[in-house]
């Protein structure tokens, strides 16, 4: 077993140019997919490079968190503040993180084609594997679209060939749409460990995908189906510390818990370090400080005090960037060398805000039902009992279309900062030039709205080409 596990490891490092392209010459590709332990291994394989430190493990997150209208990034990172596009240092990591989901995508691939054929494998169990396949690969798509627009769509049925064209960004959606359709019908009710996808999971993600699409009615629908399912709740939060009972080193999982990637002492997540300095209370080991925020922010300085989110997000530490900087501790793990924060892709809040915002945007007004989901994540924000009217609630006669869509992309900015989601949020809304603009003072060009498409893939994928093909201003 050994020997195998070798050979596919080897298979799984092949060059950049061979990564999406299946040559089963070794035995390891063409026997490996035949019992539950061996296709369990594979699945593992369309995790490892997106959880890795060039993707969500800390680059991705850190060059979308530099944009947002919450942070400011220091050193490399920097330039992504001051709006002027990617330059070469952010380029080429564009570049390694497209090349590290594609290989994702190229592993979910192998699943997708070889289970099938799979000998020692229920007919039931081929299905849920292949599944999670999908869905991990419509997950992955979804990152594809929202930061490049359009691109090459390699699926099982064509990982030979090597020059495909840039798909439309509707083909795109369709492909995440079909797989997380087979997802949600084919996964189990319960994921089988925490870090793995449920049919609710699937939902979620599809509601989402509806969502950045502008199907609002889709979107506010799906979302729905999950949280009728009763399957979720917030958890109570009566002080700022207790969102450590969602977001600390000590969580295993919580009832919000929806799809988050598990990071262990074994494989941390890096992420944690970005948000972090030298000599900070909340890790054990120097972090790089990379992302930091400023008291004098509007998007700050105007959020209430009594907001527990702020209070926990936040505190004030001298960076060498002047005295009003502050770091963020959402995530943190006080006195650890290595840290044990979890990241958290879809949490019960998140699909509640994502549910509010559709339904207003998809009937042309704010709906009662959508206020209430509203209200349930901004009483928690306030010690208060999530299920219970309270003194902090919105009043739905008080908002129209307008200023309901406006109060929940501040909520949510509020409850997912430092999650990566706000700059992609900003850009969906059409937010995202004024919102930058009243916060920082900088111009957004539409460059930065999208990556360019990598040099390494127009180098060996002759479909694609370096003048028509590439985003605008790269």
């Amino acid at each position: 077993m050994k020997k195998i596990l070798y050979i596919l490891t080897a298979f799984l490092l092949f060059s950049c140019e061979d990564l999406l392209v299946e040559k089963p010459k070794s035995i390891a590709v063409e026997t490996f997919y035949n019992t539950s332990a061996e296709v369990e291994s594979a699945l593992a394989a369309i995790y490892s490079p997106v959880k890795g430190s060039n993707t969500l493990g800390a680059t991705y997150l850190g060059m979308h968190e530099a944009c947002s209208d919450f942070f400011y990034g220091r050193g490399s990172y920097a330039p992504l503040s001051d709006y002027q596009g990617l330059n070469s240092t952010n380029v080429t990591r564009a570049g390694i993180i497209w090349r590290d989901f594609y290989l994702s995508i190229r592993n979910a691939n192998l699943v997708i084609k070889k289970v099938p054929d799979a000998k020692n494998i229920s007919e039931a169990n081929k299905s849920k594997y292949i599944a999670e396949a999908k869905f991990l690969r419509a997950w992955i798509y979804f990152y594809l679209v929202r930061n490049w627009a359009g691109v090459p769509i390699h699926t099982e049925l064509n990982m030979e060939i090597v020059e495909l064209p840039r798909s439309t960004v509707a083909q795109v959606y369709e492909l995440i749409t079909s797989d997380l359709d087979f997802a949600q019908n084919n996964l189990p009710d319960n994921a089988p460990i925490a870090g793995r996808p449920s049919k609710w999971s699937a939902k979620t993600l599809l509601a989402d995908a509806y969502f950045y699409q502008g199907k609002n009615v889709e979107a506010s629908a799906k979302a729905a189906e999950v949280i009728q399912s009763g399957k979720y709740s917030l958890v109570g939060v009566t002080v700022p510390s207790d969102f450590d009972k969602i977001f600390g080193p000590a969580v295993v999982s919580s009832t919000e818990e929806i799809f988050y990637l598990k990071y262990s002492i074994e494989s941390s997540w890096g992420m944690v370090l970005m948000y972090h300095g030298a000599g900070t209370p909340y890790l054990g080991i120097t972090g790089y400080s990379a992302l930091y925020g400023t008291t004098d922010n509007p998007l700050y300085a105007n959020w209430d005090n009594k907001d527990l989110r702020k209070t926990f997000g936040w505190y004030a530490w001298n960076i060498g960037s002047g005295t009003n900087t502050l770091l963020n501790k959402k995530f943190s793990d006080p006195g650890a060398l290595i840290p044990r924060n979890d990241f958290p892709i879809y949490r019960y809040s998140d699909l509640l805000l994502i549910y509010a915002e559709a339904s207003c945007l998809g009937g042309g007004s704010p709906t009662a039902d959508g206020m209430e989901k509203l209200n349930m994540v901004h009483r928690r924000a306030y010690g208060f009992n999530a299920l219970q009217p309270s003194v902090v609630d919105f009043k739905l006669a008080d908002y129209d279309k307008a200023s309901f869509t406006t109060l929940v992309i501040k909520e949510r900015g509020y409850e997912t900062q430092a999650e990566g989601k706000r700059w992609l949020d900003l850009i969906r809304s059409g937010k995202v030039k004024e919102y930058i603009q009243v916060a920082k003072g900088k111009d957004v060009p539409e460059k930065q709205l999208l990556w360019p498409i990598p040099v390494t893939e127009m180098n060996y994928n002759k479909a694609i080409d370096p003048n028509k093909d590439q985003n605008s201003g790269y």
